[in-house]
């Protein structure tokens, strides 16, 4: 709990200098567009004296770069309402990012193991077994190693040992995926709720002008609209290593289930069970 208290304090903070230096940008963006605009007549003059190769490479300095053209978007659509979504975004990465690392290595090669478990049982018996198992990592080796270390109480308690520390096993592999699938949620709805928010700003602009007008409409919804599509992209990210992620548990699992009725039937094979 500790260390998922101190993981959300820092992504906030990470998020909030984010914030403030994007924000800092665009105050820096409306002063050079104020300078800009009060030196507008000689900007022009130069333009129009400048040959057209020197007009294309200034338009080319111009052009903006993809991490440019993300700030500028995510100042569009309101940094109030982008942040949520950056920190779903975030968050959901990083978990994403630990059931990966986990879940690979939590995968070994089981037939290897169940090889090196049957031998260790024919020549040192349940001891030699436990210690392959115990210097074995993965939930594989965490199921033998509770078995075997109950393989003097009966085949039936082995059993149920094996079923019993499977489905804890099951628990761990599965870890985090709730929260998951919260953040995988809630991005779209944050953008969604931005993009309401904006549209009712920009209605609410047109009653206090007395007209439509083109431009304020274009420009409202195109920045109300920028939080959903950040909210999808969010979300389409996070969906696809929830995937995996998934189908990776589902491999695990299936190669649990095969990997606890060898158990069984090496040691009823062996005789390393009552």
């Amino acid at each position: 709990m500790k260390n998922m208290i101190k993981s959300l304090a820092f992504v906030f903070t990470l998020v909030l200098g984010f914030s403030l230096q994007v924000q800092a940008q665009d105050d820096a963006t409306m002063n050079a567009t104020e300078d800009a605009s009060a030196n507008a007549g000689v900007v022009d003059a130069a333009t129009e004296a400048a040959p057209p190769a020197a007009v294309n490479a200034e338009e080319e300095e111009v052009e903006l770069s993809f991490v440019q053209t993300l700030k500028q978007k995510y100042i569009e659509g309101d940094v109030l309402w982008m942040t949520p979504v950056l920190i779903c975004l975030i968050i959901g990465m990083a978990l994403s990012i630990e059931r990966v690392v986990y879940l690979n290595l939590a995968t070994i090669n089981t037939d290897k193991f169940k090889e090196e478990i049957e031998s260790a049982l024919q020549s040192g018996g349940v001891e030699a077994a436990k210690d392959v198992a115990r210097n074995t990592r993965g939930p594989i080796a965490s199921i033998y190693f509770q078995g075997l270390d109950r393989a003097d109480e009966g085949i039936d308690i082995v059993e149920k040992s094996v079923i019993s520390y499977g489905g804890v096993q099951n628990g761990l592999l599965e870890k985090g995926m709730t929260w998951l699938q919260l953040f995988i949620a809630l991005a779209p709805m944050l953008g969604f709720l931005g993009t309401v928010i904006g549209m009712i700003q920009a209605f609410d602009k047109i009653v206090k002008d007395g007209q439509v007008s083109p431009t304020t409409v274009a420009d409202g919804i195109k920045v109300s609209l920028l939080t959903t599509v950040f909210g999808l992209i969010a979300a389409i990210f996070l969906q696809i290593f929830y995937n995996y992620i998934t189908s990776k548990i589902d491999s695990i699992v299936n190669e649990m289930e095969e990997a606890s009725i060898s158990l069984i039937d090496m040691m009823l094979k062996n005789k390393a069970s009552k």
